[in-house]
């Protein structure tokens, strides 16, 4: 196997920093999926943060999705990697069905709720919502790039 590193960042004074975070895009049953308000900036989005060193993306997803809402997931597929490029967060996004627990808030989140996938266009900012919306659909898992506020097209 061939395995190609890139060197073209040496060319700076510092190499490019990324972070990776993880979210859960939470379906019921009913089809209604999981989302969280956010305490620090009001916005309606999929439950998910910071992948921590020590834990493996799914673990992170079981963590963050739990913290946020109280609900316990079982991990079932990644269904997407989208990637912020003006904050360089890549964010793992993972299919999860409900296991337990009780929607509640957080000193993360202010509103818990399950939305349809109309409600989830509704509420969320575009590249929120299509991350919720892709884990429904099986041709999954997608790839997308962001600028924070709109989708970037594939080339």
């Amino acid at each position: 196997m061939f395995l190609y590193v890139s060197t073209s960042w040496r060319s700076t004074s510092t190499p490019p920093l990324h972070s990776v975070s993880v979210a859960g895009a939470v379906v019921r049953e009913d089809g209604r999926l999981l989302a969280i308000r956010r305490a620090d900036n009001g916005t309606w989005e999929l439950p998910g943060g910071v992948l921590e060193l020590d834990e493996t993306p799914e673990d992170g997803v079981r963590r963050e999705v739990w913290e946020e809402t109280g609900i316990h997931v079982e991990v079932d597929e990644l269904t997407g990697v989208y990637k912020n490029t003006s904050r360089g967060i890549v964010a793992l996004v993972f299919r999860c069905k409900p296991s337990g627990g009780t929607e509640r808030t957080s000193d993360e989140s202010t509103a818990v709720d399950w939305l349809t996938p109309e409600e989830v266009t509704e509420r969320m900012s575009e590249v929120f919502a299509v991350r919720l919306l892709d884990a429904l659909d099986a041709e999954a898992p997608y790839v997308r790039s962001h600028d924070g506020r709109h989708l970037i097209p594939a080339r």
